[in-house]
């Protein structure tokens, strides 16, 4: 008994080590911007690019060469520009090459999709085709809302079909990220420009390995 009385007197005369709730949300907060800011590898989803020669081409609906007339030249020109510097090897064809061609042959979107490879020259065709562009919420002009949506094909001239696409991909984007941007925060050539930057960001992203955060929608709270 003599023993116990000893041991628990010393351990009352050691220091006692307080740990307040403000400092453990604080611990925990460090620990999750820590997270939050990770990255991540992502490995290209298509990788037959490299040392091939490449061309890109533009389809749009008829709504968005209406209201955007400069957005087919200016995605295929970003998305040439992006395979050019981020894929080993690739040759690809000037961008204002693959648009006189399209320019040349209106009816270039019912050939079969080997000719089309044929005709420009290449090894391999990026088919880009736009279903949806626009800047705002249908019937409200007074919030910039981009969104961006196209199918996106890759033709290969020397598979054993070149007339079906040997990938396929679906992809549609927001820009801005900011919910209901009123129309004076921003002029519709920045909103324009923005969306078409991200649209063709994600479309070159899927040719070659890159960085992205762990965690792109997460968001600290206060």
């Amino acid at each position: 008994m003599k023993t116990r009385i000893v041991a628990l007197l010393a351990l009352l005369s050691m220091p006692v080590v307080l740990v307040s709730c403000g400092s453990m949300g604080l611990v925990s907060k460090v620990g999750e911007a820590i997270e939050v800011e990770k990255k991540v590898e992502v490995l290209a989803k298509y990788r037959g690019l490299e040392n091939k020669t490449v061309a890109v081409v533009v389809n749009a609906e008829r709504s968005v060469l209406y209201e955007y007339p400069t957005v087919v030249p200016n995605v295929a020109g970003n998305i040439a520009a992006g395979i050019k510097e981020h894929v080993s090897g690739v040759q690809v064809l000037d961008w204002r090459e693959s648009l006189a061609w399209c320019y040349r042959t209106p009816s270039w979107t019912t050939l079969p999709l080997g000719t089309m490879a044929e005709e420009l020259g290449v090894d391999r065709v990026i088919f880009v085709d736009i279903f949806e562009f626009r800047l705002n919420p249908p019937g409200n002009r007074w919030i910039w809302e981009g969104m961006a949506g196209a199918n996106v094909g890759v033709i290969e001239r020397d598979s054993l079909d070149p007339d079906a696409f040997a990938e396929e991909y679906s992809i549609a984007v927001k820009f801005p990220d900011m919910k209901d941007l009123s129309r004076e925060s921003a002029s519709e050539e920045k909103i324009q420009l923005g969306l078409v930057a991200k649209f063709t960001q994600t479309i070159n992203k899927l040719f070659y390995d890159h960085i992205e955060d762990k965690y792109p929608n997460k968001r600290l709270k206060g």
